[in-house]
């Protein structure tokens, strides 16, 4: 392809964009025809840059972005005529989970606070069925830090949470904040009170019976781990 042609196929491509463009800000405008400036307005930029990058054939992505997100459309559609179906698909298959990649279950750790401190990890959806049909919704991850619970849960593990099932069952692992911070234990249920193991026959339990139970809150239920790449 001869270097006038290939710049003939990036004019083509802004123009088309920008023709995109007009057809969203058209249902705004009703009959009235859509210009140039109307768009370079929407994008927030004057009709002399948006001329400039016609005649560069170059594109205003983090405009297009804002754009997209103020009109709530696809950017798919916009860049690459790829229609919101084609993709709901693929993006229903996989479940956003609030990641606290900052807190850590381990000893002396920080209290849970679910406002702050975290990102999103997007998990199969196949993946979660195969751990008795969680709901995403009650999901949410966090980084497990040393050995205490080896084999079953090794240290740098992310550890899916489920924050519905707070109340106790024999021998089941949680994490639960306690006096000494936020932990990841096997519970071992006793007439007078509970028992905070460790999977690590190293580390000493806890035990915790009277009015120490009081010191103790359940956030959630671990039910598995996930691979983050």
């Amino acid at each position: 392809m001869s270097l006038k042609s290939k710049r003939l196929v990036k004019k083509m491509e802004i123009v088309r964009i920008l023709d995109n463009l007009k057809d969203v800000l058209s249902q705004e405008l009703g009959d009235k025809k859509v210009y140039d400036k109307d768009v370079a307005n929407a994008l927030g930029i004057s009709s002399q840059s948006l001329a400039q990058l016609k005649r560069r054939n170059s594109i205003p992505y983090e405009a297009i972005v804002y754009f997209c997100a103020k009109q709530s459309v696809s950017i798919n559609w916009i860049l690459f005529d790829q229609l919101p179906t084609s993709l709901e698909a693929k993006t229903e298959s996989f479940a956003r989970i609030k990641y606290f990649k900052e807190l850590h279950t381990s000893a002396g750790g920080g209290a849970w606070n679910d406002d702050e401190g975290f990102e999103y990890l997007n998990i199969s959806c196949e993946g979660l069925n195969t751990l008795s049909h969680l709901k995403a919704e009650h999901l949410h991850a966090i980084e497990v830090v040393g050995d205490s619970m080896e084999p079953t849960l090794k240290n740098a593990d992310i550890l899916l949470c489920d924050t519905s099932r707070t109340v106790l069952e024999d021998e089941k692992v949680y994490v639960i904040q306690t006096p000494d911070g936020l932990l990841v234990k096997r519970v071992v249920m006793m007439d007078n009170g509970i028992v905070l193991r460790s999977d690590n026959s190293l580390y000493e339990p806890l035990y915790f019976k009277g009015d120490a139970l009081e010191s103790l809150c359940v956030v959630s239920m671990a039910v598995g781990t996930v691979e983050t790449h």
